[in-house]
């Protein structure tokens, strides 16, 4: 299917911001990899052969006598009995690091956290976690929350915004007021107070942060909904008796949807950030969550591990950035004004 125009305009735009092009790139070949960290970081092979049979611990767990152990539990891959007893009608084939982001490496050579060596390529956190899993976790983590977080926030600001613009009048003027006042709340302090009351987890934060995050695409689309509204393809389908639901999703929207995809990177990394500040104050996931936040707090709190604090700082800080020259590419290319050379 051939490209509008405008469409390519955009997209030879978007490339000449070579910062932001290859800053796409690089996210989506990070992303990509990292979904996959099962495959990269794991306690269990990534595929037994025993036997003649073959096995995926990955996916299935599998009782120690399946391998001829002695317990119906399931097999411990990292004991080296029962390693032993596959290799010895059989192999298996591990992941480049035997950790997962809750593995516990009862065989450090220094209490923990221990520093970078063989086994633990980035050392450990202070309850001796291999850290590199834990990053290769929380960026996946972080990156999901913070789509889920910005996908619900666009939706929820288009609708209102959608609604304010288009209709105005006295629904605008009190929608407006209200999210005036809304925006006016100390939203930082209002989420400690929620996440210290509810029980802490994925969806409980998305909520309390959904609950704020969607104010930033409203006046935006509210302004585009107001200027398109009075334009004369609008007021000709309002005279052929098109609905106005029709007319907003398919005529006016479109306009709207410029201005938010602008944003939306920026609500990513706003997003990514507000839950790493929460773990960082122990206000986020769950205890043994892989969070970069919970990472920043351990390098804070144990100065003598620089590997701690300083392997979060450039997890977050290459995120961010990343995302940070994806959204000036986007804004460029959505920049009727902006010329690709």
């Amino acid at each position: 299917m051939a490209l509008s125009p405008i469409t390519q305009r955009r997209l030879k735009q978007f490339k000449a911001n070579k910062r932001g092009y290859w800053s796409f790139w690089i996210f989506l070949a990070l992303l990509f990899v990292c979904m996959f960290a099962e495959f990269l970081a794991n306690d269990k092979p990534i595929y037994v052969h025993y036997d003649g049979g073959n096995y995926f611990p990955t996916f299935i767990s599998y009782p120690e006598t399946t391998f001829g152990g002695d317990f119906e539990t399931e097999a411990e891959y990292r004991d080296p009995y029962v390693m032993e007893l596959i290799n010895e009608n059989g192999f298996a084939v591990w992941p480049p690091i035997r950790f997962s982001y809750d593995t516990i490496n009862y065989n450090l050579p220094t209490p923990a956290p221990s520093a970078p060596d063989t086994a633990n390529l980035i050392g450990t956190d202070d309850q001796g976690r291999d850290v590199a899993a834990r990053i290769i976790y929380g960026f996946r983590l972080s990156v999901i929350f913070g789509l889920t977080l910005t996908l619900l926030s666009s939706v929820i600001g288009v609708s209102a915004g959608a609604v304010q613009g288009y209709y105005g009048g006295w629904l605008d003027l009190i929608m407006q007021r209200v999210t005036e006042i809304w925006a006016s709340l100390p939203s930082l302090y209002i989420l400690i107070i929620f996440s210290s009351i509810f029980i802490p987890g994925f969806w409980t934060l998305l909520l309390i942060l959904l609950a704020f995050s969607w104010l930033s695409l409203v006046d935006v689309v509210r302004a585009e909904f107001l200027r398109a509204r009075n334009f004369d393809y609008v007021k000709a389908a309002h005279a052929l008796g098109v609905s106005n639901r029709v007319i907003m999703w398919r005529h006016v929207l479109p306009n709207a949807m410029v201005a938010t995809l602008t944003f939306m990177p920026f609500i990513l990394t706003g997003s990514i950030t507000a839950l790493t500040s929460l773990d960082f104050l122990g206000l986020g996931l769950p205890p043994g969550s892989p969070s970069l936040g919970e990472l920043l707090a351990q390098g804070k709190n144990n100065l003598q591990a620089p590997w701690l604090g300083i392997s979060a700082f450039l997890s977050l800080a290459m995120m961010l950035t990343l995302l940070t020259f994806i959204g000036e590419a986007v804004r460029d290319a959505f920049d009727p004004r902006k010329t690709a050379l």
